[in-house]
């Protein structure tokens, strides 16, 4: 309970501007008591002003008070500090380099609290105090500490800006709206705050609603990731399990033409083996009775000669012809054609099977909001360069493939290729290995007088003399005539000029689900010649298509 008392004396004998004790206490006019430096470094800040006011109340005084030390104060002072309060309160928070200091502090400054619009300063929470007790600070606004409160003072009138020009969107005092914003549309700072706080608190509904618009839509793609990936985990899962079953069945065939092979082969060498047994031991019999004959044929007497002749030159009927004939030799060498015969055939499913499976897979598309656009540029088409390969078994008698069958030559003698269905058989055309789908892009370098670029459907007429059977010549193809000084579009007898700079590579970019087809002359840069919007219903494929122009040459770029 006594040091109640004492904290509640030490309360009573501090300075409310260094907030410690009284030294050299004087009494101002309005009664309260300060350190005479305390408030003489108050006064002298307020000397322009030609007045001066008690920190507290903020009861003004002109002219300034002479300050004179209040001894009864000082003894007071003295008594109490031999009680032991010498120093302030421990628990006083200083301000730091990132705070806002009290204005009213002297010596070391304390961090304030609040800072006043109207009076212009910040103040610690000891300085604020009157701003809570005296009724002459009502209408002050209080707001948190502020370093900026000088950018309120109009630096032309040093006044406080209270208005605000719409005409010039800016802060003025109320001396500027009757002086160089005259005229302007001018209103109170407080009436535009209410305005622009109401367009605020709309930006703010607008930005919260967006933001929950967002949210949901987050939600959504957070569902269509976890849908996708279920989706493709399922799809991996279940055809891991088919191809093992492939896998297995193939393996069961592997073995089963193993086992027959190898027993048919047991079976043949039994019997092979079987005759030969036999016939060693009719040739083991046939030489022991030529002995007998031999010995016979040297008995000098005639009457046994005669004797013993008649049951030695019989001979036992052979069980055997006198000649073995062997069909022409072939063994199972019909069986390694019939299972070549079969991988053929087999690759041709898979590669047929598997252009459909990769268009499924490809069509698997999500629908957003912005779908992807066209690239402008090579780097952007470049992103979905692919590497294209041709097929020996589509390419012309007339067509030399190189490069790692990246490249085609028009030859003027044909190559030793093997018959096979899909080739071309009279026009100098060739259709790449790869099925097309999806979003790629691909070059092709020309060499000659000229060379159609084209994409195709599998199943394009390749037999007969037809003009049909050209690429862009029917509505399964569709071909850019490369000619060194002009360009023209073909697509099912349709011949449309194109103008552009010409180049001697050429890029096609395929989306294959949007239906785009696009033609670009290439240089340094890249120029659109000729774009094709339809829809595509089987996988394509990239062609080339050659003049009668023996050396002409085109190779689809390599991906590095």
């Amino acid at each position: 309970m006594a040091q109640q008392n004492i904290q509640l004396d030490r309360a009573k004998f501090c300075c409310s501007i260094c907030l410690d004790l009284l030294k050299e206490p004087v009494t101002i006019p309005c009664g309260h008591s300060y350190c005479m430096n305390c408030i003489q470094s108050y006064w002298d800040k307020e000397d322009e002003k030609k007045t001066h006011s008690c920190p507290q109340c903020r009861q003004s005084f002109t002219p300034r008070p002479v300050l004179v030390k209040s001894t009864m104060l000082a003894d007071l002072v003295e008594e109490l500090k031999k009680t032991g309060l010498q120093a302030a309160p421990a628990d006083l928070c200083y301000a730091g380099p990132e705070d806002v200091a009290c204005d009213v502090c002297t010596g070391r400054k304390l961090r304030a609290v609040k800072s006043c619009l109207f009076c212009l300063i910040s103040f610690c929470e000891k300085h604020l105090q009157p701003h809570f007790e005296s009724p002459a600070y009502e209408k002050h606004k209080l707001v948190e500490p502020s370093k900026k409160l000088q950018e309120n003072i109009c630096s032309r009138h040093d006044e406080v800006m209270k208005m605000f020009c719409r005409t010039d969107q800016q802060c003025i005092c109320y001396l500027c709206s009757v002086d160089e914003h005259k005229g302007h549309d001018t209103v109170s700072a407080a009436a535009e705050r209410t305005e622009r706080q109401r367009e605020l608190e709309v930006s703010r509904q607008n930005i919260q609603q967006r933001i929950q618009d967002r949210e949901e839509d987050v939600k959504v793609l957070q569902q269509e990731v976890e849908a996708i990936n279920g989706s493709a985990d399922k799809a991996v899962e279940h055809s891991e399990k088919i191809f093992t079953e492939l896998i297995r069945l193939m393996e069961k065939r592997r073995s089963d033409v193993k086992q027959q092979v190898r027993s048919q082969q047991e079976t043949e060498v039994s019997r092979v083996k079987e005759l030969q047994e036999k016939l060693e031991q009719e040739i083991t019999e046939l030489k022991r009775k030529d002995a007998e004959l031999k010995k016979l044929s040297h008995t000098e007497d005639h009457n046994q000669f005669l004797h013993n002749y008649p049951s030695l030159s019989a001979l036992s009927e052979s069980t055997h012809s006198s000649s073995i004939n062997i069909r022409p030799l072939k063994y199972f060498e019909d069986v390694t054609a019939a299972v070549s015969e079969a991988r053929d055939k087999l690759q041709d499913v898979l590669r047929e099977t598997w252009t459909n499976i990769s268009l499924t897979v490809t069509e698997v598309d999500v629908l957003l909001s912005n779908p992807q656009s066209e690239p402008e540029t090579r780097a952007g088409l470049s992103r979905y360069l692919r590497e294209i390969t041709l097929d020996p078994n589509t390419a012309n008698k007339h067509l030399l493939l190189s490069e790692g069958n990246r490249k085609a030559t028009l030859m003027r003698e044909e190559q030793s290729y093997s018959s096979h269905p899909d080739r071309f058989s009279v026009k100098f055309q060739v259709l790449s290995r790869e099925s097309l789908t999806g979003r790629c892009y691909w070059e092709v370098e020309l060499r000659g007088r000229g060379v159609y670029v084209a994409v195709a459907y599998k199943n394009i007429n390749r037999a007969g003399d037809s003009s049909q059977h050209e690429f862009g010549y029917d509505d399964k193809s569709w071909s850019l005539d490369c000619d060194n000084n002009s360009y023209n579009f073909y697509h099912n007898k349709v011949k449309t000029p194109v103008s552009g700079p010409l180049s001697s590579r050429v890029g096609v970019y395929l989306d294959y689900s949007a239906g785009i087809l696009s033609f670009y002359s290439v240089s340094e840069t890249i120029t659109l010649l000729h774009r094709v919007q339809t829809t595509f219903t089987q996988p394509l494929y990239a062609g080339l298509r050659f003049y009668y122009v023996f050396g002409d040459t085109a190779e689809f770029s390599k991906v590095k």
